[in-house]
């Protein structure tokens, strides 16, 4: 079964600096039928205007993955981690039992449009933690390139989730499946372009849910970008 979460059916938050879109309920936007998909909580699209951004605040367990599209984000926390995010590159930070941070656009220019994910972790109490790597366009071309996942396997972000989280870029006759062992499940996100997922056209935006399916396949793709979560 798949179900498809329609880009015009998300929440919008609108604040001069920020734009964005929450495929489940976040901040001031709350649908009891949208609370996330099993232990994925939280996609927010977002857009940052230049040199604005999110001032210094706090979080406790969550995993937090931060996901470049365009342009640059800049991270300071409480760890005493400070960095700058680009397309290509997956942040994950672990809030655990508790940890501040912001997040600027990192240019006085150029927009920073990136996908902040919320992933419930498997224990409270975690030790704060951050990683970030970078995956270069060659390794997502035509295929699922595995960036984040429990074990941190094949150079991907440790998730302190039983999560593997994909990446791919798809043009084309270009075609990648992913199959799901019994019991998974999967949430597909089109970050840009469009694809057809398991048969069904998804556009930029667009996300889905899929259950009780052997496996995700994503082809006839126009100049896509793609993120797949494999979830318990």
């Amino acid at each position: 079964m798949i179900t498809i979460r329609h880009r015009d059916e998300r929440g919008v938050a609108d604040m001069g600096w920020l734009n964005s879109h929450h495929s489940f309920s976040f901040g001031h936007y709350m649908d009891p039928n949208h609370m996330g998909f099993r232990a994925l909580r939280v996609i927010n699209e977002d857009r940052v205007i230049p040199g604005a951004g999110f001032p210094t605040h706090g979080h406790a367990n969550m995993e937090i993955i931060s996901y470049v599209l365009k342009g640059a984000l800049e991270h300071k926390d409480s760890i005493g981690t400070g960095s700058i995010i680009r397309p290509g590159e997956v942040q994950r930070m672990s809030a655990g039992r508790g940890i501040r941070h912001s997040e600027y656009n990192a240019s006085d220019k150029d927009p920073v449009h990136f996908l902040q994910i919320w992933i419930l972790p498997e224990a409270h109490g975690l030790a704060p933690g951050y990683e970030q790597a970078d995956f270069p366009a060659a390794e997502k071309r035509g295929t699922l390139k595995l960036v984040g996942s429990r074990d941190g396997r094949e150079g991907s972000v440790t998730i302190h989730q039983d999560v593997d989280l994909y990446a791919a870029l798809l043009e084309g006759d270009e075609s990648a499946r992913l199959a799901l062992r019994p019991g998974r499940h999967a949430w597909v996100q089109v970050a840009r372009g469009q694809v057809h997922v398991n048969g069904q056209l998804l556009k930029e935006g667009d996300g889905a849910a899929l259950s009780d399916e052997e496996a995700v396949t994503l082809d006839r793709a126009d100049e896509a970008e793609v993120l797949v979560f494999d979830l318990a």
